[in-house]
């Protein structure tokens, strides 16, 4: 039986990577995102570019998503606004522009997406960030918002569980996206140019690098999959080459 997903931010990094694995793996994709999508994308689904902040926009996107599926077997909100700034100079724009981003546009696409996931005991996956449990300078707004949904995340799984509906979020650490990369000059992970800081970044992790958006995407479809995560639901899966494990003392 194909199975069929609605990603969010379906043209970043992550996201990009995340359509590609699904639809590899045979699923029906109905990627969406407010900026476009390039020549370059693949084009096997269902693309729609518009602005998930914004309720009438959602009523769109999931009308023309049940005119192509009238069931969804999962959901990835991924979509996300970054404001690299102090939070003193951050305008009341900038936050309520980020929370309507990264988090009023999950509380607004689940309300849409329920009844579809509900047909077929599907999976939603929110995907938060390491700054949710551990931030930094100059990312308030952010780390805010994607602790917000990781809250969100554990309320959903009990209102959900009697729907045959898991809920789960990935907590990504440095990955090597083109958000990251426009972050880098927090000033936080050194001087140089952007590869500097980038390198940087990856000698402070575990592992000893930063990740890639194709690692972040099998994680995302382990969530995403009930027959790998049947018994998985309220839960955070950080994926961060180990950075929160170690002392910041250390």
């Amino acid at each position: 039986m194909t199975k069929t997903i609605l990603i969010t931010g379906a043209a970043g990094g992550i996201g990009r990577a995340t359509v590609a694995l699904f639809a590899h793996k045979g699923w029906r994709v109905i990627g969406v995102d407010r900026n476009e999508f390039g020549e370059d994308f693949p084009r096997s689904g269902l693309f729609i570019q518009s602005d998930i902040s914004r309720a009438e926009d959602m009523e769109s996107i999931f009308g023309q998503a049940k005119a192509f599926s009238n069931t969804l077997n999962a959901l990835v909100n991924n979509a996300a606004l970054q404001i690299a700034k102090p939070l003193v100079q951050t305008t009341v724009e900038e936050w309520d522009a980020v929370m309507a981003a990264n988090l009023r546009s999950v509380f607004l696409g689940v309300k849409l997406a329920h009844p579809l996931l509900k047909a077929k005991g599907g999976a939603i996956v929110n995907v938060s960030s390491v700054h949710a449990v551990q931030t930094s300078a100059n990312i308030a707004a952010y780390a805010a918002s994607k602790g917000g949904l990781l809250a969100l995340t554990r309320a959903m799984a009990i209102e959900f569980a009697s729907d045959n509906i898991r809920v789960n979020a990935i907590l990504p650490g440095a990955v090597d996206t083109p958000m990251l990369r426009a972050g880098l000059g927090r000033g936080h992970v050194g001087s140089g140019d952007v590869q500097e800081r980038l390198d940087n970044l990856a000698r402070k992790t575990v592992n000893g690098r930063v990740g890639t958006p194709e690692e972040i995407a099998n994680a995302i479809y382990f969530l995403a999959d009930n027959e790998q995560s049947s018994f998985m639901t309220g839960q955070a899966m950080i994926v961060d080459g180990g950075a929160t494990a170690r002392l910041s003392t250390e």
